[in-house]
């Protein structure tokens, strides 16, 4: 089932290790190794399961002959109850490995639900729901791929694959129009260029200066509305700031392209899910 995650290995042997440590002294102490069981994974709410890999991964790494059978396919929503896997050989292995399965599971099914309703209140409009870089450090790849499973899409991943001109570059660089000029004169044709426009004076000049994309910040939706028709088609038009279940279709039916959401990674609730026991 391993997904071709970046670092995954790495990250869930750094996990277990911060819970580990030397030696899980309660399961060791109280369990004889010899004792096989059963555990099964439970979803306790309705939500969209992701981080079916991690878990994998996490349960291989601490004992290999553990065996890992899922019920549900990632990505898949699911009904309070549901049976979601299977782990099934030595008891002391299972246990030494829960929390820290359940931690995975839960965070990244916590940000694919929350990504999935984001994406359904859009239904019917041209906006896209995508992630942004307000993630758990050491975190990123597995929340962005979270954000995937619940069908929403990712923004740039790090500093290094796309450039976005923010209020203090602009500051820093004399204006957005020097920005956008040293930028196109810097970096590779490749690369995409996003002005972050607070004021639709900024829209114009950004515009102007050939920007890729405009971050359109915290705009009320008359002033989205109005950029859009500034913009009129010269660049790919994002919205951000001050987006919630709330307020999430009125700023997609402004006409905006994509929608950039901070709260899928940085306030998303873990999904309620349990591991059952069984000899």
């Amino acid at each position: 089932m391993i997904t071709n995650l970046p670092n995954l290995s790495e990250t869930v042997r750094l996990a277990l290790f911060e819970d580990i440590g030397t030696g899980d002294i309660t399961t060791q102490s109280t369990v004889d190794p010899a004792i096989n069981a059963r555990g099964y994974l439970i979803a306790k709410a309705e939500g969209v399961i992701a981080g079916l890999p991690v878990v994998e991964e996490v349960f291989a790494q601490i004992d290999p002959e553990l065996h890992l059978r899922c019920f549900v396919k990632e990505g898949s929503r699911v009904a309070p109850q549901t049976r979601l896997c299977e782990i099934s050989g030595r008891a002391q292995g299972i246990l030494i490995g829960e929390r820290v399965a359940l931690n995975f599971l839960q965070r990244l099914s916590g940000i694919a639900t929350k990504t999935a309703r984001m994406v359904s209140l859009v239904e019917g409009t041209r906006a896209r729901i995508v992630d942004t870089r307000k993630t758990t450090p050491g975190l990123r790849a597995l929340e962005k791929y979270a954000v995937r499973q619940g069908g929403g899409s990712s923004h740039r991943f790090g500093l290094y694959d796309a450039v976005m001109i923010k209020d203090n570059h602009i500051v820093a660089s004399g204006g957005i129009t020097q920005a956008v000029r040293r930028a196109v004169a810097q970096a590779s044709h490749t690369v995409t260029i996003t002005v972050e426009c607070d004021t639709l004076e900024q829209v114009e000049e950004a515009v102007g200066a050939g920007a890729d994309i405009l971050l359109l910040d915290n705009m009320s939706l008359e002033d989205l509305r109005e950029a859009i028709e500034i913009i009129n088609g010269h660049a790919i038009t994002e919205a951000s700031g001050g987006v919630n279940e709330e307020t999430v279709r009125a700023i997609a039916e402004t006409g905006v392209d994509i929608i950039s959401v901070g709260g899928l990674t940085h306030s998303a609730i873990s999904l309620d899910i349990s591991l059952d026991l069984t000899l």
